[in-house]
């Protein structure tokens, strides 16, 4: 029994070290081996995704009147509301000391303030 351990071992340990002395060209190519918590795995990584991975469109993050709402709310005003929606700003109107403000947000990543009126 220990002989059968042992010469399996020793053929896994074989293994591991021809796959080290691939080449690194065949390892660009995406065989890749692992070993997971459930079971060790070999496989080859199909490279058809890498065309998309390199030219999907990529998300622009602007300010939304959402967005605009939120950070307003957060700025001290209450009821506030979209007064206007424009092409590169955002003006939302509401009160703040019992008077009415508004503040003009550019249509920016994260809102930031052009103006507090």
């Amino acid at each position: 029994m220990f002989r059968k351990i042992r010469i399996a071992a020793l053929s896994a340990l074989l293994g591991l070290g021809t796959l080290a002395a691939m080449p690194a060209t065949a390892q660009a190519d995406g065989l890749y081996f692992s070993f997971g918590h459930s079971s060790p795995r070999l496989g080859i990584h199909r490279g058809h995704d890498r065309y998309y991975r390199h030219h999907r469109p990529r998300r622009v993050f602007t300010c939304t009147p959402r967005s605009a709402v939120r950070k307003a709310y957060r700025m001290g005003l209450s009821h506030v509301r979209v007064a206007e929606v424009g092409h590169r700003a955002i003006r939302v109107s509401g009160h703040r000391y019992h008077r009415r403000a508004s503040i003009v947000f550019a249509r920016a990543p994260h809102c930031p303030v052009i103006r507090a009126l």
